[in-house]
Formats: C-alpha cells, structure tokens, sequence
C-alpha cells in the first residue's frame, strides 16, 4: 500500500499486537537494525535493542541459508522458556519481528505476519533507513 506513513505502520503493529493472542510487541527494522515502525508497549530502548537483536538473528539465519545451500531464508524463531520471537521477510531490505508469551499460537504468528507483510510489502521495501521514534513507543 503505496503512501503509507511511519505512523500508519506503527498503527498496523498495534493491531498485529491486538489480533494475536500472546502477542506482546511488534517492530519493523530495517536490515541494518534500525526501527522503521512499531507497537505501542515498549520504551525507545526496548524498540531499539529489539530491533538490534532480530536483524541480527535473521542475518544469522540468511547465512545458514547461503553458505548451507538451503536457499532463501523465510523466516526466523526463537523459542524462550517464556515466549517466542519471531523474524519474517518484509520487503526488501526490511524484517518485521514479533515478540510473544509462551502461550501464542505460532500457526496464528505466521499467518498474521504474513497477512501484514502482503498489505504492506511494498512501502516496506521502500521505508526509509532511518526514522525518529517518537515517544508513542511507550514512554
């Protein structure tokens, strides 16, 4: 969806966040690890430090891929003895990452995902490298 802004995408984390049982938090970052978008919840910091950890653990994932030959790499989770975190494609050059409690129905995770990502893929590829973060990200 072409013209979307910032705060439009930041709108569609929350609502990711909302529609998912045990969703807890939801960021776009770019590939670099930089917060393009997010849910409401987390304070600048925790948006920050999220998006650091999720672009390097599917950087991580992207070279398993490369150098295993596996091909392309679809998505990223991590279990936690209290929650999952799950990294997806987004566009090119960008992720969106997704932070649950244990009890979030990863079938439900995927599927939500990637109905976002198809609404939005296209001003994801071309969301830009940095953004100010306002204070809406919980402080």
């Amino acid at each position: 969806m072409p013209g979307h802004s910032a705060d439009s995408l930041d709108w569609l984390m929350n609502n990711l966040v909302d529609r998912i049982s045990g969703a807890e938090c939801a960021v776009v970052l770019s590939a670099d690890g930089l917060p393009v978008a997010g849910s409401d919840g987390l304070g600048r910091d925790q948006v920050e430090h999220l998006a650091a950890i999720a672009s390097a653990l599917h950087s991580l994932g992207r070279g398993i891929g490369t150098h295993f030959g596996k091909g392309l790499l679809q998505q990223t989770m991590i279990e936690l003895e209290h929650g999952y975190l799950v990294v997806t494609e987004a566009g090119h050059g960008s992720c969106l990452a997704l932070l649950t409690g244990g009890d979030a129905d990863l079938g439900l995770v995927g599927y939500e995902m990637n109905v976002i990502v198809g609404q939005v893929r296209d001003q994801l590829s071309a969301a830009p490298r940095t953004r100010t973060i306002a204070g809406h990200y919980g402080q």
